[in-house]
């Protein structure tokens, strides 16, 4: 990160991101995954979009933007976050955090083909891989629900949804130059808000649904923060930045996760904790470090 301003957005993604897995958990209680999904990013979509009217930002004036809004809710939206929400029913919070936190593993991948000025040297490759270890580390008690029943299918799955998602980011980093951050998350989350929502009404209509004060509030907060917010920026910092740096936020925003739960839950740090923690900060900064 080159600026203040880069580095205030990273370190806001990190915030954001490091509480909606388990914000989705409870908003899991009252709203089965489609229909989650579904109310999430039609408020989401919604709220960009009124910003975007209201801001006078140009929206679909070419084909290529037009493109990227159906790649980008493919992708981004609609199988990465079907697939999470689905996953979270059998697994649990941390584990999905070690899981989808393979995004840049797969963004390296990816982006050897579809970014060859980007390919990474070892020095940021190695960052890459020592992230992982940390939040894996970190993480590492749950490595055991791996082999519980009805968890490797949606374990391997949600691996899966992060390759999709990174494929997302991939091609938003290559095509979508001069397109508008609103542009690229208002629409797309719209899109994904109205398909998931009729598969909802398909294939979820007769389970029903535990409306509480905590998941609604939780499924707001996942609507404004965890996605209008938090998208908008994502995708701005992702115009600046290489792909790869820009996915990090998948290994910082557990640690948040586990900061809360010291802070505000009592659960202890641990030996494990601080040395996972450190493996995720020295790969990240192995990786930002070079150019990126």
């Amino acid at each position: 990160m080159r600026s203040w301003r880069e580095v205030g957005v990273f370190g806001a993604l990190t915030l954001i991101w490091g509480t909606t897995w388990a914000a989705i958990r409870i908003g899991l209680k009252g709203f089965p995954p489609l229909t989650g999904v579904s109310v999430r990013f039609l408020i989401a979509g919604a709220l960009l979009l009124a910003i975007a009217f209201a801001r006078r930002v140009p929206l679909g004036r070419s084909r290529r933007e037009r493109w990227l809004w159906l790649i980008n809710g493919m992708t981004t939206f609609l199988v990465s976050y079907s697939v999470v929400y689905w996953a979270e029913q059998w697994v649990p919070s941390g584990l999905a955090s070690i899981l989808f936190a393979t995004f840049p593993l797969w963004v390296v991948l990816i982006g050897r083909w579809a970014l060859p000025a980007e390919r990474p040297g070892w020095w940021r490759l190695a960052g890459v891989v020592v992230g992982f270890l940390g939040v894996a580390v970190i993480f590492s008690e749950d490595f055991e629900r791996l082999g519980g029943e009805g968890v490797r299918l949606p374990a391997a799955v949600l691996v899966l949804g992060a390759g999709v998602s990174a494929s997302g980011s991939v091609a938003l980093r290559r095509w979508a130059g001069g397109i508008s951050p609103i542009s690229l998350a208002a629409v797309p989350m719209l899109f994904t808000g109205i398909v998931t929502g009729i598969a909802a009404l398909a294939l979820e209509r007769d389970r029903a649904l535990a409306i509480s004060i905590a998941p609604v509030l939780a499924t707001v907060y996942l609507a404004v923060f965890g996605s209008a917010v938090s998208f908008t920026l994502y995708f701005w910092l992702l115009a600046r930045r290489t792909a790869i740096a820009t996915s990090l936020v998948s290994y910082t925003a557990p640690l948040v996760a586990v900061s809360l739960g010291t802070l505000a839950l009592d659960e202890p740090f641990t030996l494990r904790i601080a040395l996972g923690g450190l493996l995720v900060l020295g790969g990240v900064a192995g990786v930002l470090r070079s150019a990126g």
